[in-house]
């Protein structure tokens, strides 16, 4: 069968020709190489969640570190608290990685998803133009007419004893009537110079080793890896007024002055009180 006797028999992968497919070939040529860590690619059509798919066969048998799967259309992705992700097909990047950070100590597997989103900041920087600022721990900023809007998120799980499965995904061209909620954003939105998907992805992954293997080769230390600095450079939650919804019903409510050696938000209350928080919401109130 040739390619366009293939697109005849699946008229909807081709349908919007603004969106064209992912070049699951070229994306292997480029990125899956001796020595590196990108180990396979695959491109599914559809599935719900790529995170819950990589995670499952990593249950089910082994799989290779840098392992990479991509959807063109995910209609149950996952972010933090059980939200739902979900984008029209080929309008963004859904992407999820096995890592296997043998040489680091667990207790500093948390800066994963920190270290994802320095990494995908800085590829999308090269590669689209845009300053994407990273509000803590997991979300992707864009500004779109002057206010901040969510793009993308990252989801970290374990996977196995030694693994596990970082998702991310991003509202590449989303349009204005698309948009979930009024408060999201996309690339396109944000006047990206380019929302070419493949070149969005090489350089998200590339940006991903680069940062990946200096935090390995460092044990996982954020400081002597640049992360914490770098992190803390992008983190568009410092300096603000921000209230943490944090478990068990309770808020607290600071400035955020700080993420320290474990990954934490240091919130800084008017009781003079300096509270580190591993885990909970964040909201943005207002410039400090």
């Amino acid at each position: 069968m040739t390619p366009r006797d293939a697109a005849d028999d699946n008229p909807g992968r081709w349908s919007d020709l603004d969106r064209p497919p992912l070049n699951e070939t070229a994306l292997r040529r480029a990125l899956v190489r001796e020595g590196g860590l990108w180990s396979a690619l695959e491109v599914v059509q559809r599935t719900g969640s790529t995170n819950d798919d990589l995670a499952a066969r990593a249950a089910a048998g082994p799989v290779a570190e840098g392992t990479v799967l991509v959807a063109e259309e995910q209609i149950a992705g996952k972010g933090r608290l059980d939200r739902r992700w979900s984008a029209p097909p080929r309008s963004g990047l859904f992407v999820s990685v096995l890592l296997r950070p043998a040489e680091v100590p667990v207790d500093r597997w948390g800066w994963l998803p920190l270290l994802t989103g320095v990494a995908v900041a800085t590829g999308l920087a090269r590669a689209a133009g845009v300053d994407t600022a990273l509000k803590w721990p997991n979300d992707l900023l864009v500004t779109v007419d002057g206010e901040e809007r969510k793009a993308g998120g990252i989801l970290l799980e374990r996977a196995g004893e030694d693994g596990v499965v970082i998702g991310f995904g991003l509202n590449v061209s989303l349009r204005a009537e698309e948009l979930p909620v009024a408060r999201a954003g996309s690339l396109l939105l944000a006047g990206a110079v380019s929302t070419d998907r493949d070149t969005l992805l090489r350089a998200v992954l590339r940006s991903l080793e680069d940062w990946y293997g200096r935090w390995r080769a460092a044990g996982g230390d954020p400081s002597v890896s640049g992360l914490q600095e770098a992190y803390a450079a992008g983190c568009a939650t410092l300096g603000r007024t921000v209230r943490a919804q944090l478990p068990g019903d309770r808020d607290l409510v600071g400035e955020a002055v700080a993420v320290d050696g474990d990954g934490r938000l240091i919130i800084a209350t008017a009781e003079g009180v300096q509270a580190p928080v591993g885990a909970g919401d964040i909201v943005h109130l207002r410039l400090a």
